[in-house]
Formats: C-alpha cells, sequence, structure tokens
C-alpha cells in the first residue's frame, strides 16, 4: 500500500522539516535554552522538538559553519560562547565594512513594494522596542524588535545584487541575535531614528546617502552595545 509519498512531493517536505528544525534550534540557541558554552546534544533537542535525530543533526552542522555552535571530538556539540569585547568590536568591523556597501548597491535598485516593507519594519521595530520596556513580555517583545531589525538588513543585502555579500551579512546577523541580553531603555528611540535615515536614504535613490546614513546606524549601534557589554562585565 502506498503511504502517500511519492519522491516529489517528500524531498521538499524534508527540507522543509530541515528548515523549520534549523529554525527552532537557532531560537534555542538565541533564546539561550541552550546556554553559551553548554552541550548541544542532539538526543535530547529531538526530544525537546519531537523530531528524530536527522534533522537535528543537519541544523547542528548548518550552525558550525555559521560559528553558532563548536563540535569537538567525543564531546558532540556545544553551543558557542558569546564573544568578548574584542570579538564584538571584530563582529561589528566587518559589518561596517559589508552593510554600507550593500546599501550603496540596493539605493535605486528598490521598487515601491520593497520601500514600504521596509517602512512596515521600520514602524514595527517602533512598536516592539516601546513595548519591550512597557510590557508584560519583555523578552518576546525584544525577540520581535531583533526579528525585525534582522529583516530590514536583510532585505537591504538581498537588493545589493551580491547574493555572497547578502549571505555573508546574514551570517554575521545571526551572531548580532546573541546580543539581545544586553538590550537597554533609550536603545530603541535612538535606533529607530538610524533606521529612518537609511530608509530616507534609499528612497532618495543616492548612494553615497544611502552608504553613510548605514555606516553611521551600524557605527552608533557598535557604541550602544559595547558600552553595555562593558558594563555587564563590570557588575560580573
Amino acid at each position: 500500500m502506498s503511504n502517500g509519498l511519492s519522491g516529489e512531493h517528500f524531498l521538499p517536505a524534508r527540507r522543509a522539516l530541515a528548515d523549520d528544525v534549523y529554525d527552532a534550534v537557532l531560537g534555542l540557541l538565541m533564546d539561550q535554552v541552550i546556554e553559551p558554552g553548554s552541550r548541544a546534544s542532539i538526543d535530547g533537542i529531538a526530544r525537546e522538538l519531537n523530531v528524530s535525530p536527522t534533522p537535528v543533526r543537519e541544523a547542528l552542522v548548518r550552525l558550525e559553519s555559521e560559528g553558532l555552535v563548536v563540535k569537538k571530538a567525543l564531546k558532540g556539540y556545544t553551543a558557542s560562547s558569546l564573544l568578548d569585547s574584542e570579538g564584538l568590536r571584530q563582529l561589528f568591523e566587518m559589518r561596517r565594512l559589508l552593510e554600507p556597501y550593500a546599501a550603496r548597491n540596493a539605493s535605486g535598485e528598490l521598487d515601491a513594494e520593497t520601500l514600504h516593507e521596509l517602512e512596515e519594519l521600520v514602524e514595527a521595530m517602533h512598536r516592539s522596542g516601546q513595548a519591550a520596556h512597557t510590557g508584560e513580555d519583555r523578552f518576546k517583545d525584544y525577540k520581535d524588535f531583533a526579528n525585525q531589525d534582522a529583516d530590514f538588513h536583510r532585505i537591504i543585502a538581498e537588493h545589493s545584487g551580491n547574493i555572497l555579500l547578502a549571505d555573508a551579512i546574514s551570517r554575521l546577523r545571526a551572531h548580532m541575535h546573541q546580543y539581545r541580553i544586553y538590550f537597554k531603555h533609550g536603545m530603541v528611540e535612538e535606533t529607530s531614528g538610524e533606521h529612518e535615515a537609511v530608509l530616507e536614504a534609499l528612497r532618495s535613490g543616492k548612494p553615497a546617502a544611502a552608504e553613510k546614513a548605514m555606516l553611521d546606524h551600524i557605527t552608533k549601534s557598535y557604541l550602544r552595545t559595547a558600552a553595555s557589554l562593558e558594563s555587564e562585565e563590570k557588575v560580573g
């Protein structure tokens, strides 16, 4: 008796499952359910997600290539530790090299629909950021803010005309999610204004303006995050 799954339908379904499991494991790392430096058990994660070990193993291989987990001989996978101050500096140095150039290339290439999507993300980030300070589920609201921020930068990178550049930026954004724990009051207003400046520069179709606005945003974002990290290290 046929199980109703032809090869034509099974392969896309399998890819969809692998992507879903990858997203779920990434979420466990970003939310620090799997804490930095702790073991990422394939069998344990599979039980948590109610899936077989195979897609979990595939997800961890992908995450290892992105630097979010580390595989050690005879020990399996562990979640990567948070970057220290020097690691954070290097991360933002890469962002300063890549993202302004992506914004420059994307300027003039965004249609009205894409610009509207970016505008909606800026508005959504403002709402999520405000809710993170006043709502009952502060962590969820900031998670929403971080995801919307990632989408904003991803869309710009994807319109840079360079697939490899967009992929590199996407990988760097995964590391940035880990720094949501350093989110402080006042960052929303500053970040929102910077995103609006980037959007306005993109809307103007002036490459130099888009490049400058993105560089300004990333530089200020680094200064905010580094200051928060420094204060946490002093407390610790």
